[in-house]
């Protein structure tokens, strides 16, 4: 049996729009074992009810992509989902499924595919690799296409930083999210977001936390993306009251992500509350970030 752990994602941390990211430790498990024949989903914890048990189910759409470019073909698969990470919430469930299945089918090949490798392969399923590179590589991830392949870079973060995360009880599509943002922004937009993610990378790179409330704002997909939100900037407004570095929507959202070196839990209640004050159920969790990504491991 093969055994892959993943852990979620919240990208683009306000300004960093579709070119950074961040593990957190939340994580799916995904095993894989052979089978005389059929194909065997089973799905646990987030998204039970929900998640495809047929060859819909993007772990084994993943893993067939690297099956087909091997041309290994398993008699059978068992695939056994225990899901941490909650779908559609902006938290990457499909960038860790992805990736889960990509490494599994990487194990039972003996396929041996680089990170390079895997990166390409999930961004050719996912289209971008806003979720999936911290997904794979852990920490704190800047990353750009260059020619069709993807460069990334990581940055330390510093020690005592952790995520407060905010979860309605709602999804939101990602593919519908993205479809309500504009095709082109003003300058003013541009250079503001440009200053911002510089200033972010380099205030996290420093361990200086004072200017995260200005360098996590946004202007080219958070106002677009907060009317589908209720509470959005309720919930910003008093995470940061209550201690928060900065706050931002985490990925497509519906999910709010907050960085903080104190308060934790002050932060984590009031978001939730204040989610539940404007009419939408949620829940929170402190998270800490993940410094390594995906682990893959051989059961016997």
């Amino acid at each position: 049996m093969i055994r892959v752990q993943v852990p979620a994602t919240s990208a683009n941390l306000g300004p960093g729009f579709d070119c950074l990211g961040i593990a957190l430790e939340l994580y799916n498990s995904v095993e894989f074992s052979a089978t005389p024949k059929g194909i065997f989903i089973e799905v646990e914890g987030e998204g039970a009810d929900g998640l495809p048990r047929d060859e819909s189910n993007l772990v084994y759409r993943a893993a067939r992509l690297v099956f087909e470019r091997q041309g290994f073909k398993p008699p059978g698969l068992r695939i056994r989902l225990v899901n941490g990470i909650p779908p559609g919430r902006g938290l990457g469930s499909s960038a860790a499924a992805v990736i889960g299945g990509i490494i599994a089918a990487d194990a039972m090949s003996g396929a041996g595919l680089s990170q390079r490798e895997i990166l390409n392969l999930a961004c050719s399923l996912e289209g971008h690799p806003d979720n999936v590179a911290p997904a794979l590589l852990g920490g704190l991830v800047i990353y750009t296409a260059v020619d069709g392949d993807i460069t990334w870079f990581k940055v330390n973060l510093p020690p005592g930083l952790k995520a407060v995360v905010a979860i309605p009880d709602f999804a939101l599509n990602t593919r519908d999210s993205r479809e309500s943002l504009p095709q082109l922004v003003t300058m003013r937009d541009a250079v503001y977001n440009l200053g911002r993610v510089a200033l972010l990378v380099a205030a996290l790179q420093k361990g200086d936390l004072t200017v995260l409330g200005t360098a996590m704002d946004d202007r080219l997909h958070q106002p677009f993306r907060a009317g589908a939100i209720t509470g959005f900037k309720k919930v910003i407004s008093a995470a940061r009251l209550a201690g928060a570095r900065g706050v931002a929507l985490s990925g497509a959202g519906p999910s709010i992500i907050a960085l903080a070196d104190k308060n934790f839990k002050l932060i984590a209640d009031v978001m939730r509350d204040t989610f539940r004050e404007s009419g939408v159920n949620a829940r929170s969790l402190v998270l800490t970030p993940s410094p390594v990504g995906a682990r893959s491991l051989k059961i016997m």
